[in-house]
């Protein structure tokens, strides 16, 4: 038997490029018989132009993710799973609006932010976000490790620039609990004794707003 039990039904899990958000999700999933609800980028067509050519196609890039995004948590969050104890993202709509304020350009994103207010009214806050923070060393190391082709080119300073922009906004946050998790080099997929750390620091309670917590090794 588990000896957490998790007191949110709708969780978040987020983070940088590379921080193990997926990883995180599914490993939940599994054992808490949770829900997950996975980002589809790999559908997205205009990625690997975009990292090839960023001021041509990040207007199509983050409208294309914004659109696949709303499918997604549509789907899924207007049908609950009466079987399932949660339901577990690895992402949460407002990401199409912060990778969209360090992407676009001013009136591109003036355009795109009216948008996504329209579509944003349709989804509940999460119970609880959990940000998994790591430095640009270690998001870039791990970005290499799982080799995918268009993401070889990415480099510090756009990473400095996403979780910037995901800090400006979870700082915030205090309508609902947000856990940013320094993990830094912490593998929590090879190392149960982390993965248990992880595990506990998500089932306990917490207030509204942000707390933040060092777990790395």
């Amino acid at each position: 038997m588990n000896q957490y039990k998790i007191p949110y039904e709708y969780i978040c899990i987020e983070g940088n490029l590379g921080s193990g958000k997926t990883s995180l999700v599914s490993m939940l999933c599994r054992e808490f018989n949770g829900k997950e609800i996975m980002e589809s980028f790999e559908n997205n067509p205009f990625l690997p132009l975009f990292y090839e050519n960023p001021d041509r196609y990040a207007f199509t890039v983050e409208l294309f993710f914004m659109t696949e995004r709303y499918k997604q948590l549509q789907a899924h969050l207007s049908n609950p799973d009466l079987f399932s104890n949660h339901t577990i993202a690895d992402f949460f709509f407002t990401k199409s609006l912060l990778f969209a304020r360090k992407n676009l350009g001013a009136d591109e994103y003036r355009l795109f932010q009216m948008l996504f207010s329209v579509l944003d009214k349709s989804f509940p806050n999460p119970d609880i976000l959990v940000y998994l923070h790591r430095d640009t060393s270690h998001l870039l190391k791990n970005i290499k490790e799982r080799n995918r082709p268009y993401e070889q080119t990415l480099k510090a300073d756009y990473l400095l620039k996403i979780q910037d922009s995901y800090f400006e906004y979870l700082r915030n946050i205090t309508s609902y609990p947000v856990l940013i998790l320094d993990i830094q080099d912490m593998d929590f997929v090879k190392n149960p004794t982390s993965y248990e750390t992880i595990k506990f620091l998500i089932s306990k309670p917490y207030q509204p707003g942000v707390h933040r917590i060092s777990v790395s090794s």
